[in-house]
């Protein structure tokens, strides 16, 4: 098993900036993905970044530009930047990890929310 626990959400105002963590611990498998994904009420969860253990990222395109994802491999931490935040942006945010060669390798934090006000 292996736990998520996130950290770092709140409210703050348009063109503003949060920075949310993720630490990861328990029976954690080195070749990995970790990454974030945000669910707005009625919509689905969608993908915001991910980072592979070598450091390979992707970012969705309406955040490129604004958010910037990294990760601690000592410290099985991962992090997103948020700057010039928009209210477009105001979701729920999870973090994931998972691997493309393990299909039973795939776990969830709980959420934490991220509100822009205008």
């Amino acid at each position: 098993q292996v736990q998520l626990v996130e950290s770092g959400g709140g409210l703050v105002q348009a063109g503003g900036s949060l920075r949310l963590s993720c630490a990861a611990s328990g029976s954690i498998f080195s070749i990995n993905i970790m990454g974030w994904y945000r669910q707005a009420p009625g919509r689905q969860r969608e993908l915001v970044a991910t980072i592979s253990n070598g450091g390979i990222t992707n970012y969705a395109d309406s955040v490129k530009g604004r958010f910037t994802i990294s990760r601690d491999n000592v410290k099985n931490t991962i992090y997103l930047q948020m700057n010039s935040l928009k209210p477009e942006d105001t979701a729920v945010y999870y973090c994931k990890t998972f691997s493309r060669i393990r299909v039973d390798y795939v776990y969830w934090g709980q959420g934490t929310q991220v509100t822009v006000s205008s």
